[in-house]
């Protein structure tokens, strides 16, 4: 018996939109579903029908096909209805927005299908340099791509992926229970909604093949340890379609031997002879961006600091920079000769001045604290 046009079944034109063939359908199903009449004998036939053209009709890639070549042509793509079709998977299609809470059929689609790839990370090692004025670096590292034979398909060379014949496509197969439908993944392509009956050798079906990838990153100024750059799609591939994950760059910089970090501020020890200190210097220190001079006044103390704005390190979201601040360090000599000698016993002779005046006072507050008066 010839099988009905399936325009005809729901009663729409062919250049009817996927909304109107969509409302037609729920019209019919409300009234032909084998539950609406729980008196009656239960005929699954008319609701077969109904179901079989909303499948083919609201399915772009098997409206084509029959639209050209009819039955005939969604026979020849496997699509056989006699034999593999259940009507209610449909009845979970176009009602889910009511029961796909519920049972979890969401319409009936596969969860499992274009799962993302995982998102990756790298370490990667930069010098103190290379993180003040930003650097371009070249990574390599071994990540699931694309397999390079089937180009993610999975099938073989020369071969294709098949519409699973038993879900339709959808990954789910639907069990009427009542009058509500519920939707479980389809056991024939595990809730993938595609079959491979021939396998790519390479990738072994999965479609994904560990490489090595040469990647070039751009490191902006102004990063410090722990910062981190994401780099969207460079992580792992996706499965079925799905899109790639994201590779997270966090950086380690290397200490300097001269510069501390301190946020966006720098921080250099500068040390300083005990005359220089005492009768004051004009003196040169590093910077990163060549050389700062730096007038130390008669009588610094160790351990002052001296700060020069705008001297430091670009913020690397804004425009602002750090300063430097160079702290000056008193360095006693450990070895002198004799002259030097003469000169400081004289220097001592002669009095110590603010240094005998603060270590009496010293002494006055220890004698003091043990009770002692002197």
């Amino acid at each position: 018996m010839a099988k009905r046009d399936y325009y005809e079944i729901l009663g729409v034109q062919k250049n009817a939109s996927v909304d109107e063939i969509k409302r037609a359908f729920r019209n019919l199903a409300k009234k032909h579903h084998p539950d609406a009449n729980p008196h009656g004998d239960r005929d699954d036939t008319k609701f077969k029908e109904i179901s079989e053209a909303y499948d083919v009709l609201s399915d772009e890639n098997k409206k084509s096909v029959y639209d050209q070549y009819g039955h005939d042509g969604l026979n020849r793509q496997g699509f056989n209805y006699d034999e593999n079709f259940n009507p209610f998977e449909n009845f979970s299609d176009v009602f889910g927005d009511m029961f796909g809470d519920i049972f979890g059929g969401g319409g009936g689609r596969s969860s499992n299908r274009g799962r993302r790839g995982q998102d990756l990370r790298f370490d990667l090692n930069i010098e103190f340099n290379e993180a003040v004025f930003g650097t371009e670096k070249s990574v390599e590292l071994p990540k699931m791509e694309f397999c390079s034979s089937c180009l993610g398909s999975g099938a073989r060379k020369g071969t294709s992926v098949r519409v699973c014949p038993t879900c339709g496509g959808r990954g789910q197969v639907i069990y009427s229970q009542g009058f509500f439908s519920v939707s479980k993944p389809c056991g024939k392509c595990h809730g993938e909604g595609q079959v491979i009956e021939a396998p790519c050798p390479v990738c072994k079906g999965t479609g994904r093949e560990r490489q090595s990838k040469k990647l070039k990153v751009t490191i902006p100024a102004g990063v410090d340890t722990g910062s981190t750059l994401r780099l969207t799609g460079e992580g792992e591939a996706g499965e079925r379609g799905g899109k790639n994950g994201d590779l997270y760059i966090v950086i380690q910089v290397a200490e300097h031997p001269v510069f501390k970090r301190d946020a966006n501020d720098i921080i250099c020890d500068v040390p300083i002879s005990f005359a220089e200190a005492v009768l004051g210097a004009d003196i040169e220190v590093p910077a990163l961006e060549g050389v700062v001079k730096v007038r130390v006044p008669p009588g610094t103390p160790s351990g002052k600091i001296f700060r020069f704005k705008n001297k430091g390190i670009q913020d690397v979201r804004k425009r602002e920079r750090g300063d430097q601040l160079v702290k000056v360090v008193l360095e006693v000599p450990s070895v002198l000769n004799a002259k030097q000698k003469e000169l400081l016993q004289e220097f001592s002779k002669a009095g110590g001045g603010e240094a005998e005046i603060a270590r009496e006072g010293f002494f006055k507050q220890v004698k003091n604290l043990f009770g002692k008066k002197g």
